[in-house]
């Protein structure tokens, strides 16, 4: 009994095991694009099939199917259609209703039931009188497009309506009958659809038809129905309302636009003449009339008008303000009133005016009358011209259904409820912005796009259904690094979650220095045991837990041609030669007999030495550059020997300074090297000939003779001034003159000087000549004349006196400042 029981839990235990592993593969498996690829590949098929038609009568054109192809395609994708009513997918096997306004799709019973309440909340307010008396709409829920109540959908057809309940076929466009549409064409045109019965609307006519363009100046050409109408673009050429001039806009449709010219118009009494637009000419001024009527007593009244001004309007009979009585007067006399009351009705509608007949109008009524509120409850004696409102509040309910009316003495038509819904909708997204309101909301209108991982694919769902929409299949490839080593991953289509295994070779060089061979095994599934033993047969074995792992690369199994054991159990040998190893100084090799060597760092080079190989002990041997008498103190060792450090002492140029320089760098360095650094880089102190110390740093040989500092050179007059070197200046090839501006400020500022002499001979001649004036006025005295007091003697300002003497030196100074 054991045995058998032990028996049976090994083969549950098995069986477990094999459905884990096909579920793991099946998981990894490509078998789900090549089933995509088939059912891509029979959506082409059927479309291809659905625009025959066209495509056959078109040449092979289908660019203007392109709205047409987005439906079809929309048609066929899983979870595309949706029903806006319901949030629900539209299947194949449904009843559906087309929007011909919008092409939306709905299930058959979600629109009955919105037609059905539409009409219910339109005609509920109304009274029992005007129930039945208008055929009131109902509206499309996507575009709102009205359908009339006999329009209300009772049956299930197609999308051309030839056929009703149309069966399923999965070779044609779903709730299509597979016929042609031949449905006319919006704008009609006269011909018809050729595709086979297709949702969304149809496509432009494609028939050809010969037409001319607009203003029938070209040859007719063949074009398509649906672009029949074209323009030449050549000057239209007609003539334009005015008369006068043609429009000179290029071939166009419709009428011509108004003339855009101007000319002098005059208006319609003929006083006035303006410039105004071609095509408005007549205008009317503002200047009134003014000619005497045929009465001889007054005149037109009227603003600028054409033809005779007629008649007199106080000719003939006339009656009293009240129209009881009737004068014939002359023109010149007033309608005297008739005496009689007035008895016109007020502005109540009720009272007559009990005044006697007056001119003006009546004044407000003012009899007391019994009067009953808006509502009917209350009634009070008042005045008949004021309105009696009470303060009761309404308690209907208005047309929502929810909210009382509480409007002061409301007369039982309560208004519409001015609340927001607020309703959360059934995309559980948004709330319903639209009033408050009986029945169910209108659907969200807003749509949401699902995208695949990548981005590059998107389709619109109505908001609400991106929750349970699958996301679209993507054909742009994975994008992702690889997980693995490898540089490039195997091509595969855009996904989710993680991506499949690579199977490419591993390609990993091993110790022995050969590559693996194997599929990669960085992310190889590796089943997890010993995480749970089970107490006994009757426990239940539990899922195999698989888990990514990267494996180490299997042991090489290359073969080598001096062991009959495979690659990665041979093992070294000695071959009885010289090692030859180069040794750790680079200048000799290791002469003991082949040995071990121990591999210090794995990627170091075969060839070297390790510790087990013989230390060089001989000095170096390696030449000196030339000019270094020194010895290099190191034992023998790799690369360049060091540079040597000893110092030399030796003077600068200008035997100044003391110098401290390396002996390489003296003896490797040739002659100019050498004059750079036996200079003590300071300026040379020596004196040229002219005075100046040499601006050369120190140097060997003689200084330059060419003295190079700038020295001012300026003209006689010391205004203009100029810099030279100083070699120039001291050989005398260059001299600074004065111009003409030098010689001119010489001469305008001597005439300055000559004006302000004279300025001041004339200024003490005037100021001697007011000095005299005024002693002689001293002994004369006053004069007692009544003419000399009513006059006032103005005196000069100080300005006024002295103005030219102060105006002529400031001109002359900005003459000579420009």
């Amino acid at each position: 009994t054991e045995l058998s029981s032990q028996r049976k839990f090994d083969e549950i235990k098995k069986a477990n095991q094999a459905a884990a592993k096909k579920l793991v593969e099946d998981q990894f498996s490509s078998s789900s694009e090549d089933d995509d690829e088939d059912a891509e590949g029979k959506q082409g098929k059927i479309l291809a099939k659905t625009f025959t038609i066209y495509t056959s009568q078109t040449d092979g054109d289908a660019s203007e199917l392109e709205r047409t192809r987005q439906y079809v395609n929309e048609a066929f994708q899983s979870g595309a259609m949706t029903c806006l009513i319901c949030i629900a997918s539209i299947k194949r096997n449904q009843a559906v209703w087309s929007c011909c306004g919008c092409f939306c799709i709905f299930h058959l019973s979600c629109i009955q039931k919105w037609a059905k309440d539409s009409l219910f909340l339109v005609s509920s307010p109304l009274t029992d009188d005007d129930f039945g008396k208008k055929d009131y709409p109902w509206p499309c829920p996507k575009c709102r497009f009205e359908y009339k109540r006999s329009e209300t959908p009772t049956r299930y057809y197609c999308f051309c309506g030839k056929v009703e309940d149309p069966a399923l076929d999965p070779w044609l466009v779903p709730h299509s009958c597979g016929q042609v549409c031949e449905r006319e064409f919006k704008p009609s045109c006269g011909h018809k659809c050729l595709l086979l019965c297709h949702p969304g609307p149809c496509p432009p006519c494609p028939k050809m038809v010969t037409t001319t363009c607009y203003c029938k100046k070209a040859k007719p050409v063949p074009r398509r129905c649906s672009a029949k109408e074209w323009s030449c673009h050549l000057p239209c050429g007609r003539t334009l309302p005015c008369g006068q001039h043609t429009c000179e806009n290029p071939c166009h449709s419709g009428n011509c636009k108004p003339c855009p010219r101007v000319s002098k118009q005059q208006c319609i009494c003929g006083r006035q003449t303006a410039e105004r637009l071609c095509a408005s000419p007549q205008w009317q001024c503002d200047q009134v009339c003014g000619r005497t009527l045929p009465c001889g007593n007054h005149t037109c009244e009227q603003v600028c008008h054409a033809g005779p001004c007629g008649d007199c309007p106080r000719s003939g009979k006339r009656s009293c303000p009240c129209e009881k009585s009737k004068f014939t007067l002359p023109c010149t006399e007033d309608v005297p009133t008739c005496g009689d009351s007035c008895d016109k009705v007020l502005e109540c509608g009720i009272h007559k005016c009990s005044q006697r007949c007056h001119r003006g109008p009546c004044e407000i009524c003012r009899q007391e009358v019994e009067k009953q509120c808006r509502c009917g409850k209350h009634t009070k004696r008042m005045p008949c011209h004021k309105p009696y409102l009470c303060e009761a509040k309404c308690t209907k309910i208005r047309d929502c259904q929810k909210h009382q009316c509480k409007r002061k003495c409301c007369s039982g038509n309560c208004p519409p409820c001015d609340q927001v819904c607020g309703r959360t909708l059934g995309c559980r997204n948004h709330k319903c912005p639209s009033g408050c309101h009986r029945g169910s909301c209108y659907p969200c209108p807003e749509t949401v796009d699902v995208k695949c991982n990548c981005g590059k694919t998107v389709i619109k769902v109505p908001c609400g259904r991106e929750r349970t929409t699958k996301p679209p299949k993507c054909k742009q490839l994975c994008s992702r690094p690889p997980t693995c080593h490898h540089p490039t991953q195997e091509k595969h289509y855009c996904h989710f979650g993680r991506c499949p295994p690579c199977r490419q070779s591993c390609q990993k060089t091993l110790t022995c220095g050969h590559l693996c061979p194997v599929s990669c095994h960085d992310e190889a599934l590796v089943k997890q045991t010993g995480m749970h033993q089970p107490a006994g047969p009757w426990e239940q074995p539990s899922e195999p837990a698989f888990i990514q792992t990267a494996l180490p690369c299997p042991p090489c199994e290359v073969p080598i041609p001096v062991s009959p054991l495979p690659c990665h159990s041979a093992g070294p040998y000695s071959c009885k030669r010289l090692c030859g190893r180069l040794l750790d100084c680079q200048n000799h090799t290791c002469m003991n007999e082949c040995h071990y060597v121990t591999k210090i760092n794995s990627n170091a080079d075969g060839k070297k030495a390790g510790p087990e190989c013989l230390q060089c002990e001989e000095e170096c041997t390696k030449p000196r550059p030339s000019g270094c008498p020194h010895r290099c103190v190191l034992p023998c060792h790799p690369g360049d020997c060091p540079s040597c450090l000893q110092m030399l002492k030796i003077k600068c140029h200008c035997k100044l300074s003391i110098l401290y320089i390396e002996c390489l760098k003296l003896t490797c360095a040739d002659l100019k090297e050498k004059d750079l650094l036996t200079s003590c880089k300071n300026q040379c102190p020596k004196e040229l000939p002219c005075g100046h110390r040499c601006k050369e740093i120190c140097h060997s040989g003689g200084c330059p003779l060419n003295c190079n500092q700038k020295v001012k050179l300026r003209c006689p007059c010391k205004r203009l001034k100029k810099e030279l070197p100083c070699s120039k200046i001291r050989e005398g090839q260059v001299s600074l003159e004065c111009d003409a501006l030098c010689k001119e400020m010489k001469r305008k500022a001597s005439e300055i000087k000559e004006a302000e002499a004279k300025a001041a001979i004339e200024e003490e001649k005037r100021r001697q000549q007011a000095e005299l004036e005024a002693f002689e006025n001293r002994l004369k005295g006053r004069r007692k004349n009544k003419k000399r007091k009513d006059e006032v003697e103005i005196e000069q300002s100080s300005w006024q006196k002295y103005k030219n003497l102060i105006m002529l030196p400031l001109f002359g100074v900005a003459v000579v400042m420009l």
